[in-house]
């Protein structure tokens, strides 16, 4: 076993110890960091949609998610909780299992209910981008402009139930993600208007001239004051709290002595209701705990070190489709990518009980690794194909890097025979190195060959079931499909790429 070997061997070993890896998002994240006993406050009670994202240190999707996420962060600060919660800590393990959790990353919407009560749960299932993720959320948040019209504008002033008002004049016919924010925070404080550029009576009865304008109107019988500073979440807030405070996010923590009080209030009810509760909770408990997160990870894809052992594993008349990545070395930086995600792929399969064709990792110092590359005329750092000696036919992954969305999205083509499958060229295909081949019978007869622009109809002799839906799919693996969630052809976000603008009204 060599060193890399051992290296991935400790690390996996560590991954399952609690307490081995630290959580992903540092204090410094612009990801809201939440435990299962403060969900409730943070999340359930806040009066803003959230999305929260259920992980674990160890999981490889998870770390590829994060940039991204910090990114969703960013762009919805002021407008959205963007949170994420550590289902590896002991802590948080059974709150995760009432959740539904069954892989990583999860990522759930919390959008609060208008009027109070349990807030609405969805899982995410859209692309894994910050400008998806963005764009998700700012669609549940919730609306309380009022659209003014001329028609209902003198019952829009009249209104008595509210003490200030304010209208934001647009020439936009939506409503910005930014405009519901400050309505949520103002809410029974502040009733807060949006009138269109075209509503000439509303316009005129209040001088605008230009757009957006935002106008407050204080109460009583103070005049309107218009404001003229940047549209931005706190300098709004800033200007309208001259006319009331802004609603909390979220409820406060309690305080010890509240806690005590409230425990004190427990103990002293009646024996038989507190029989009652208990048994509940307990039967609450142990329906939890019975769906706990699993934190495996995954090991290392095997090596075939020997030209022998490439021929016995792949290269014979009887060998069915196997995975070949070849690098110079397992410390290269993109081997490192190639092969992790492999490995991840490997292990996705492993866990929910479906056949999949062995990946082989291949040193190029192998002798049988050069001459297979030199034959199929690949002369790349990291190559990755598939093989199938018996059927003659291969493939090659030809995508510029190795992340785990593209490699398995290829993987995808192969296992359910889509796209093209070259003809391996003569002299590829050797007889067995441990034993002879006995005369093939007519159930064994190797098929016609492919040529080169062919597209085999079938994968392998033993039949291969078809992906399960992406419900399914959640419910069996232990990290979620990566293909269900991320478009293969979406392009990779970028640093370069430009934010989304909720700053504009």
């Amino acid at each position: 076993m060599h060193h890399p070997t051992l290296c991935a061997l400790a690390v996996g070993v560590l991954s399952a110890l609690p307490g081995a890896q630290a959580a992903i998002y540092t204090k410094s994240s612009p990801v809201l960091q939440v435990e299962a006993k403060d969900y409730d406050r943070l999340i359930a009670k806040s009066n803003y949609t959230s999305i929260v994202e259920f992980y674990a240190p160890w999981c490889g999707h998870c770390q590829n998610l994060k940039p991204a996420y910090e990114k969703a962060a960013k762009n919805l600060a002021g407008l959205a909780n963007v949170a994420a919660i550590d289902c590896d800590d002991d802590a948080n393990k059974p709150f995760c299992g009432s959740m539904g959790v069954k892989g990583f990353p999860t990522l759930k919407i919390v959008r609060p209910k208008k009027g109070g009560g349990k807030p609405m749960v969805e899982d995410y299932n859209g692309q894994r981008t910050a400008s998806a993720i963005v764009e998700a959320v700012v669609q549940r948040i919730n609306n309380n402009v009022v659209k003014l019209e001329d028609k209902n504008l003198d019952k829009f002033l009249s209104d008595k139930n509210d003490t200030a008002k304010a209208i934001l004049f647009t020439d936009k016919g939506t409503t910005s993600a930014l405009l519901k924010s400050i309505a949520i925070d103002f809410s029974d404080v502040i009733t807060i208007g949006q009138a269109r550029n075209k509503e000439a009576k509303t316009v005129q009865a209040f001088g605008v001239e230009k757009f957006p304008t935002l106008v407050l109107l204080p109460g009583g019988d103070a005049p309107g004051i218009v404001y003229d500073g940047e549209l931005k979440k706190e300098a709004l807030v800033k200007f309208l709290s001259q006319a009331g405070e802004p609603n909390p996010t979220s409820p406060p923590a309690k305080s010890k002595a509240a806690k005590k009080e409230k425990k004190d209030s427990k103990s002293s009810s009646s024996k038989t209701t507190t029989s009652e509760t208990s048994s509940a909770t307990t039967e609450s408990q142990s329906e939890t705990v019975k769906a706990p997160v699993i934190v495996e990870t995954a090991l290392p894809i095997p090596t075939i070190n020997t030209p022998e052992k490439l021929i016995k594993e792949c290269l014979t008349a009887k060998s069915h489709t196997c995975v070949l990545a070849f690098v110079p070395s397992s410390e290269d930086e993109k081997a490192k990518g190639a092969l992790a995600s492999l490995a991840e792929l490997a292990f996705k399969y492993a866990q929910s009980k479906r056949h999949l064709f062995p990946f082989y990792e291949v040193p190029k110092s192998n002798e049988g690794a050069a001459s297979l590359l030199k034959a199929l005329d690949l002369s790349g750092d990291v190559e990755i194909i598939a093989i199938n000696a018996r059927r003659g036919w291969w493939r090659h992954y030809e995508a510029t890097d190795f992340d785990h969305v593209s490699v398995e999205s290829w993987i995808d083509a192969i296992r359910l025979s889509e796209g093209v499958k070259k003809k391996l060229p003569e002299g590829i295909v050797a007889i067995s190195v441990e034993e002879p081949t006995p005369a093939a019978t007519p159930e064994e007869a190797p098929e016609p060959t492919p040529d080169a622009t062919e597209s085999v109809s079938s994968e392998e002799a033993t039949p291969v079931t078809p992906e399960p839906s992406s419900t399914d799919a959640a419910k069996e693996t232990v990290e979620p499909d990566a293909t269900q969630t991320t478009d293969p052809t979406a392009e990779p976000e970028t640093a370069a790429e430009t934010p989304i603008k909720h700053e504009e009204l």
